[in-house]
């Protein structure tokens, strides 16, 4: 096995390049399992921890530009009152030593269903930033993310950031396991309130090949909302759509069975998920006091 560790993007540009097979490493959290495990065994392993440009963050036309290499701690604590859903779900990712190496990039380079850190993206309509020694192109998550692992990049192309907006409202995530953390998901849900654009985003997690967004409970709950004209009054949503929006969230999850759940427990589990994070949410938003 080769070890290649560039000391710049340029440089892991021109890696990438000349080793289109290499396998990227930054916080090891997944690609090491597998490497101890002898599950794969690459012929080059391309390590990225020495590149600075990838733990840059800050803002960029209206967007958050978060590079690949920010770990979770530090979306927790430097831009978690901006990405709160985000934030939410970095807390659930691994032990405080995972989460000090463990990065959003390297679960958009997994690309498992099960990534916590996918949820708040799809939510909130980010945007994947790859890059090549041919140039740079943004993908939104949906469209990035293909199949179980498998994803939208070029074989001589590299994660380098996401974009997104920031919260303009509140957002939620909340999953099921054996324990809140240090777990791989049974299921998940992810949500935002964007008032701005008088939107609800929705994303379910580990309950399908990928991360599925809950288009039909989305549009439902927004003609609930407008028809109802609670955006502008921030009345209650009532029970009975907060139940329908469940449904359709359930109903939009394709899980299957495994060692972690059976596919109907995890299809109940994450409707019961999203009648809650919308009820969290909305009244967070209505300001109700301990609403979250």
């Amino acid at each position: 096995m080769e070890f290649v560790q560039p000391m710049s993007m340029s440089e892991a540009l021109e890696a990438k390049d000349a080793h289109p097979d290499a396998v990227p490493i930054r916080g090891g959290t997944d690609v090491m399992v597998g490497l101890n495990f002898a599950r794969s065994r690459p012929e080059v392993v391309l390590d990225l921890s020495r590149v600075e440009e990838l733990e840059e963050w800050g803002t960029e036309d209206g967007f958050l530009r978060v590079g690949a290499g920010v770990s979770y701690t530090r979306i927790i604590e430097e831009i978690g009152g901006r990405l709160p859903g985000l934030a939410m779900a970095s807390r659930t990712v691994g032990s405080p030593q995972i989460r000090n190496r463990g990065t959003v990039g390297g679960n958009l380079g997994t690309s498992s269903p099960a990534g916590d850190g996918l949820p708040p993206l799809y939510a909130s309509d980010a945007e994947v930033e790859v890059v090549s020694v041919d140039g740079s192109r943004r993908i939104p998550v949906a469209d990035f993310i293909s199949g179980p692992k498998q994803n939208a990049l070029a074989d001589n192309e590299l994660i380098s950031a996401f974009y997104i907006t920031g919260a303009d409202g509140p957002q939620q995530y909340s999953k099921i396991g054996t324990r809140n953390a240090m777990v791989i998901a049974v299921c998940a849900f992810g949500l935002a309130i964007h008032p701005e654009r008088e939107r609800v985003g929705t994303c379910i997690g580990s309950a399908g090949p990928t991360p599925i967004r809950a288009e039909e409970a989305e549009r439902f709950v927004q003609g609930v909302l407008e028809e109802d004209g609670l955006w502008e009054s921030r009345d209650a949503i009532p029970p009975a759509a907060l139940r329908r929006f469940g449904e359709l969230v359930a109903g939009a999850a394709r899980p299957i069975d495994d060692v972690r759940g059976t596919a109907e427990y995890r299809r109940h589990s994450v409707g019961v998920l999203a009648r809650r994070t919308l009820g969290w949410a909305w009244e967070e938003y209505r300001g109700v006091r301990g609403a979250a």
